[in-house]
């Protein structure tokens, strides 16, 4: 079901300063950054490195307030590891099945993602203590010739 670690989201207080920090000690590079009102947050997605499932990145994650999500997170525990994303080829797919074996969905039906992905959440208390995220990759667009 799993084909890859598709991202480790990093919540933090300063999204710039978190991103010269990975591109100064990681040599990573920013590929995308968002505003997702939805998910209360401005992200930064670095690139680590592409395999036969796709990329791999480091999501560095800012809230837009104290209020959302990320916002409460970092009250709570301080930066650090918000979650772990892993890809899979079918988000829904992977949601029915998943939800099949007893986890229960934080996500009923897929959302929109960073670069134009699928995702949904699992509930963290059904996984281990870990929040994790399904990503369906968007499709590819056709090469020019």
């Amino acid at each position: 079901m799993f084909m890859r670690i598709d991202h480790v989201g990093i919540a933090c207080h300063d999204l710039e300063e978190k991103i010269a920090f990975f591109e100064r000690t990681f040599e990573l590079t920013v590929v995308a950054r968002e505003v997702n009102e939805e998910q209360g947050v401005k992200e930064a997605m670095l690139h680590i490195a592409d395999g036969e499932g796709g990329g791999s990145y480091i999501q560095l994650l800012e809230p837009l307030g104290p209020d959302t999500p990320v916002g409460r997170f970092l009250a709570k525990r301080g930066e650090g590891v918000h979650h772990v994303a892993f890809g899979v080829p079918d988000v829904e797919e992977a949601l029915e099945t998943i939800g099949g074996r007893g986890v229960r969905l934080l996500d009923a039906q897929p959302r929109h993602g960073s670069m134009g992905s699928s995702i949904a959440f699992l509930h963290p208390k059904d996984v281990g203590g870990m929040l994790t995220e399904l990503v369906q990759a968007p499709p590819r667009r056709p090469e020019r010739s």
